[in-house]
């Protein structure tokens, strides 16, 4: 363990490092081919860097979010776009956790102040300083509430897995299930609270209590993971989009622009668990989503050609919505982490990690008593 905490330091100085270049890259080089090429060996360096890393969940977590995500951002800051680049331009304490961390700071439109004479232009956007309206103060007590109770929910799933052997398969799967949707929200939004008590400033919020979902459109659109939604959207789906309003109009161009979308959602999944198991790819996890993406065009054509009277019942479409994503998971998305035995590896790497949180609880509580 502590040979891995060496890494996890060499690690995030060599990342913290090379996003202070990017930055000065970003100030002194305009926004395009020129940046994009000084920009490019540190695409490179994010690429290689968990490997440095032998604990599965270390080396996921620290490719989710430089080899993906903070590559795409820097991608998309190369031409002065995504959220990297603003104007005025970022400080440099918030350039690096917006590169580095799974967050965005929340735009909301401007509001008009009693004092204002004359409106706002169209598109006017300011950052959120934590406002303090009712509905935000309800929706920070609905979170204090609810959070808790996800985290014993997780405890109770790695609880639940010393009995796995009595199991039915069919269970295991729903809790594995539970145990990725579960470990995800709850260490991004821990990421999310940190970096919000250090900037002061609201930033979105990464999941949408995805098991209320209607249909995939809102799953994958509004619910699952919105930093890696946003982020496709401004490097896939709108350039794809926009090639493909010149061949197929703009009415069926969204087509093309999702099945991209989930095709390299797919292809940077494989990395990710590359990276946790060291194992060839099989390509499964590509499928799932490559497999949804299409799922996802049928159900945008239906509800074109059949618009409201094609509509179901929500709570029929709600509970279809999340059968169909855990019964796909199951066949394509857990089986290749399973086969490698990440899984295992895993929930060693937690009873590791309680373990030496204990003995370093020991021994600072020795030293003040």
């Amino acid at each position: 363990m502590e040979g891995e905490i060496y890494n996890v330091f060499k690690v995030c100085i060599t990342a913290l490092m090379s996003l202070c270049y990017c930055y000065i890259v970003g100030r002194i080089i305009p926004k395009g081919t020129q940046r994009l090429l000084t920009i490019l060996p540190v695409v490179a360096l994010f690429l290689y860097l968990p490997l440095n890393l032998s604990t599965v969940n270390l080396s996921g977590q620290t490719g989710f979010m430089l080899s993906w995500l903070g590559n795409f951002k820097l991608l998309l800051f190369a031409f002065g776009k995504g959220p990297l680049s603003s104007d005025p331009p970022l400080s440099l304490p918030c350039f690096l956790a917006i590169a580095c961390l799974p967050i965005k700071i929340q735009q909301i439109p401007f509001q008009e102040s009693p004092q204002r004479t004359h409106p706002p232009q169209k598109g006017h956007h300011k950052e959120n300083p934590l406002p303090q309206n009712t509905e935000n103060i309800r929706h920070k007590a609905i979170l204090l509430l609810n959070y808790p109770t996800k985290a014993l929910l997780f405890v109770m799933i790695l609880h639940l897995y010393n009995y796995s052997d009595h199991f039915h398969p069919n269970l295991m799967l729903l809790l594995y299930c539970g145990h990725v949707y579960l470990a995800l929200e709850l260490t991004l939004a821990s990421i999310k609270a940190i970096a919000q008590a250090g900037f002061g400033m609201e930033l979105e919020p990464q999941f949408r209590e995805p098991y209320l979902s209607s249909s995939l459109q809102d799953f994958w659109g509004k619910r699952w993971n919105l930093m890696v939604t946003n982020i496709l959207r401004l490097t896939i789906y709108e350039p794809v989009h926009n090639a493909a309003s010149a061949v197929v109009g703009r009415k069926w161009a969204a087509l093309p622009a999702v099945m991209a979308a989930f095709l390299v959602s797919g292809l940077m999944h494989e990395l990710i668990f590359f990276y946790m198991g060291r194992m060839k790819p099989t390509w499964e996890v590509m499928w799932f989503f490559v497999f949804h993406g299409a799922c996802l065009v049928v159900e945008v054509v239906v509800k074109r050609k059949y618009g409201a009277k094609g509509r179901w019942p929500r709570i029929f479409t709600g509970m279809t919505t999340v059968t169909f994503v855990m019964v796909t998971a199951s066949w394509l998305f857990f089986p290749q982490l399973l086969r490698d035995g990440v899984d295992k590896k895993a929930l060693e790497e937690y009873a590791a990690a309680g373990e030496f949180i204990k003995d370093i609880s020991r021994a600072v509580m020795s030293r003040i008593i």
